[in-house]
């Protein structure tokens, strides 16, 4: 029997506002993760192996930023000469044309694309959570039962779920209420941004929604889409077993990265038969000179720690001085932490200079310096500061 042919659409478009700074020059599939990543490396990964080479990636904000990542996408097994990785930025040209104005109005627009490829599977996922899943094994439970859409699930915690959507479960795995970022969530059961649709039925389905609410109204996929599969009877729901984490805000960001400093990594990154894959960069050996000294922190290539630090994340060329301290922070590349500056509770984005005997960051909320910034000698963020400040609106 012929495998299903499925395609996988990576919705990598958003503006990532919730990310505030690091998304100021590059789009939130880009942002660094866990030292050498990108949030995207996860979802294609996902792909390499599940064994799916037809990936779609949708880009629109800042798409040079996920462009010079991916390249040909060599490194998830996708340069092939026929399928394998492709673009999909905003066009003109037909009446679909035109800037995407959310995930369901994006998912029309590539329709016309997406029938003449004539998958058996249509897998739609988001590239801003840390998480693995093999999708040709839920592509393989959707083609059994009948459904419309299959979404992947995973609980949340009570104080967090009014960002997802929620979902109440009936018999046999069937969604029987579906529910967009409510107010007040029903349950702690939320989508967790995977979706397995059948093509020509969702498909059609959406020319109808057009229709009756017009191209302005068709928005995200939670907004009109899948309430309407879930009122038919027509969504079933997939249990994801393992590690999930959304990053869309600068806190959860931060968290995910003290999950991956635990004694147990919730996913190994290195695992021999599931490996994260990125795009390889040109750094040499960390390197611990003078008296730097390391405590429960994850160093990546090229940096170079002659101070002090403990329970963070040093991405590809970071320098932290002698007599600087950093604690329990996200440092992106080419970070400099001058000699006795202090860093604590922070994220500081690419190239950012701390000045000797500044402070950033303490106790209390997470505080965040956006890209190249230069923070002068002695100067300060507060916790949960933000420099350069946000313009008042």
């Amino acid at each position: 029997m012929a495998l299903p042919r499925i395609l996988v659409l990576v919705l990598a478009g958003g503006k990532g506002s919730r990310l505030e700074l690091l998304t100021e020059t590059r789009a939130k599939p880009a942002v660094p993760f866990a030292g050498v990543y990108r949030l995207i490396d996860f979802p294609l990964s996902n792909c390499e192996h599940s064994g799916i080479a037809d990936v779609w990636v949708s880009v629109q904000y800042q798409p040079q930023s996920v462009s010079e990542h991916l390249a040909n996408g060599r490194p998830w097994d996708l340069d092939r000469t026929t399928g394998g990785l492709m673009m999909m930025p905003p066009f003109q040209g037909s009446e679909r044309g035109g800037w995407t104005e959310g995930t369901a109005d994006g998912l029309w627009r590539q329709s016309e694309l997406i029938r003449r490829h004539a998958p058996d599977a249509l897998v739609v996922v988001s590239s801003d959570a840390v998480y693995e899943l093999d999708y040709r094994e839920v592509v393989d439970a959707h083609l059994g039962s009948g459904a419309e859409v299959t979404m992947v699930t995973t609980e949340v915690e009570a104080d967090d779920a009014a960002r997802y959507g929620i979902v109440q479960l009936g018999e046999g795995g069937k969604v029987s209420d579906y529910a967009y970022k409510p107010d007040q969530p029903a349950t702690t059961t939320a989508t967790n941004e995977v979706f397995v649709f059948s093509p020509a039925e969702t498909l059609a389905r959406l020319e109808a929604l057009k229709d009756e609410v017009g191209e302005d109204g068709l928005e995200d996929l939670g907004t009109h889409l899948l309430p309407a599969q879930t009122k038919d009877g027509l969504a079933r729901a997939y249990p994801l077993g393992g590690y999930w984490r959304d990053v869309g805000t600068v806190e959860s960001y931060w968290q995910a990265h003290r999950d991956f400093l635990s004694d147990e990594p919730p996913i190994d990154l290195d695992e021999q038969d599931w490996p994260i894959h990125t795009r390889g960069g040109r750094h040499s050996a960390a390197r611990v000179l003078d008296d730097g000294q390391i405590e429960n922190s994850l160093l990546s290539g090229g940096t170079r720690v002659s101070g002090n630090v403990r329970g963070s994340v040093l991405s590809p060329g970071v320098i932290v001085e002698p007599g600087a301290t950093v604690v329990d922070s996200v440092l992106l590349p080419g970070v400099v932490v001058r000699a006795g500056a202090t860093v604590t509770r922070a994220v500081l984005d690419d190239n950012v200079v701390v000045g000797e005997r500044a402070t950033v960051g303490g106790d209390g909320d997470i505080a965040l310096v956006g890209r190249e910034s230069r923070l002068e000698d002695g100067g300060e963020v507060p916790a949960g500061g933000r420099f350069p400040e946000p313009e008042r609106s």
